[in-house]
């Protein structure tokens, strides 16, 4: 039952939110934004994701995802995500970072992505998602990793979802340590933040026969 209440509220009131906790939602119909002059890559790539708990790799899907995988790339070469933390933590649901600080303020994300959502990827275990504001095209640099199957976060006639854009190929057991820290308040957030930072040290591409 927790589970969908949680699922419910990110759904409903704040999503998987990459504005400030303590923001109003945008009182205007959203728009979607104009194409950003993104270098969309071929076939399928990995990233190293570095934390202060351990490594994990993410396999990113440019066939079906190709904006969203751009867009998260530029943000990668940017350096957008080192000295970045996971701010939301819930335990059997997701683990969401690479927006605020160690201090817990946001860091300036310039760059949006217009939702792929039904690409034919879903909201399993181990997928890795784009957070947004209730902006259905507001992702930007924000991801989160599932830790369960959450299809209460795909789309469906009635609602955008949420667009997932690659998967965790090593160091699921990394994710889930994280998924399971200990959390809390921590600056605007009122709950489900790391009493302990969870930082990210740094995101780098990784080459054909590179290893963790």
């Amino acid at each position: 039952m927790k589970h969908a209440i949680y699922a419910l509220s990110l759904l409903c009131i704040a999503g998987l939110t990459c504005a400030r906790a303590d923001e109003p939602a945008a009182a205007s119909k959203p728009t979607v934004p104009a194409p950003a002059p993104l270098a969309v890559p071929a076939g399928n790539s990995k990233v190293r994701v570095t934390t202060n708990v351990g490594i994990f790799v993410i396999e990113l899907n440019a066939e079906r995802a190709p904006l969203t995988v751009a867009n998260f790339l530029k943000y990668v070469d940017e350096g957008q995500y080192a000295g970045t933390v996971f701010h939301r933590v819930i335990a059997n649901f997701v683990v969401q970072g690479g927006g605020y600080d160690t201090a817990y303020k946001l860091k300036a994300a310039p760059h949006k992505v217009v939702n792929e959502a039904g690409n034919g990827l879903g909201n399993s275990r181990g997928s890795v998602g784009l957070a947004r504001a209730q902006d259905p095209h507001g992702g930007d640099c924000q991801f989160y990793v599932n830790l369960g199957d959450n299809g209460a976060l795909d789309p469906n006639a009635s609602r955008w979802g949420y667009a997932v854009f690659g998967r965790i190929a090593e160091g699921m057991d990394v994710v889930d340590q994280i998924g399971n820290v200990a959390t809390g308040a921590r600056g605007a957030f009122k709950e489900d933040a790391p009493l302990k930072p969870i930082m990210i040290e740094k995101i780098e591409r990784m080459t054909e026969h590179a290893s963790p």
